[in-house]
This record gives structure tokens, sequence and C-alpha cells, in this order.
């Protein structure tokens, strides 16, 4: 067993973040592990750009209201305890809702240093766009 020591907690850059964002890394696996993972703190209406993840990325939410959403669909309100999976290459956005705070751990893996990046990162999301009708998971089918 290894106690490993941890980087400490990081604000998130402005190319790739709006508001106010800290993460910790969980995990970042070295060859032959590819897993990541990061405990990611989103103060209220603060949010990723838009992005994909060449392996896809799993979300689990850890407190507050969590928004998601994936290009050309409908904006998800998730909770605390909802898995949320955004499959390979696929462009979406997650982030706290306008008036609470929310944390999720991200999980994702690293293709590999020959196989394209673990993450691309797109445009911002517009504010209209954050301010949407949104479904909740507690409602939704």
């Amino acid at each position: 067993m290894e106690i490993l020591k941890q980087p400490p907690t990081t604000k998130g850059p402005a190319d790739m973040f709006a508001g106010d964002v800290w993460f910790d890394v969980v995990h970042r696996g070295e060859e032959p592990s590819r897993a990541r993972a990061n405990m990611v703190r989103f103060a209220p209406g603060a949010r990723t750009a838009w992005h994909s993840h060449g392996l896809g990325q799993t979300l689990y939410i850890v407190e507050g209201i969590a928004l998601i959403q994936s290009r050309g669909g409908e904006i998800i309100e998730a909770h605390p305890g909802d898995v949320i999976y955004t499959p390979p290459g696929e462009a979406h956005w997650h982030g706290a809702a306008p008036d609470r705070f929310m944390t999720h751990l991200a999980l994702w893996e690293s293709p590999g240093p020959d196989a394209g990046p673990e993450t691309t990162w797109l445009e911002h999301v517009a504010n209209d766009e954050h301010a949407a009708p949104r479904v909740s998971t507690r409602t939704r089918p």
C-alpha cells in the first residue's frame, strides 16, 4: 500500500471554465493505468466550456445541483447520487445551477500518449444557453 501525496487544489483556468471552479486531482494514473479522477467544485453559475473527451466521461454528483448538456440536447438538472455518462467525442458542458454550489467527481481515461487528446476544449457556454429550460433527473422518466 502507498499513501499518495496529492497536488494542491487548483483554480480552473479561464479558457476552460466560466466563473469560480476549483479542482483536486484524486487520481492521475501512470502507464499502464490511464484512469483520471478529479473532484471539482463549482460556485453558483460556474461551468465548463463546451468540450469532449476521447474516451468519454462519467460524472458522479456529490452535492448541489448540476446542469449538464450535450450539444443539441436538453439541459439535464442532476442531483446528488446521480451518475451521468457522456460518450467519447460528444461535445458537452457541465456546471452549477445559477443559485447553488455543486461538486462532482469527474472520471475519465487518457487514450494514451499516441492516441489523441484526453479532452478537446471548445467555445464557452453563453449565458442564455446556461439559463435555458432544463429537465430534472427527479422528474424525467
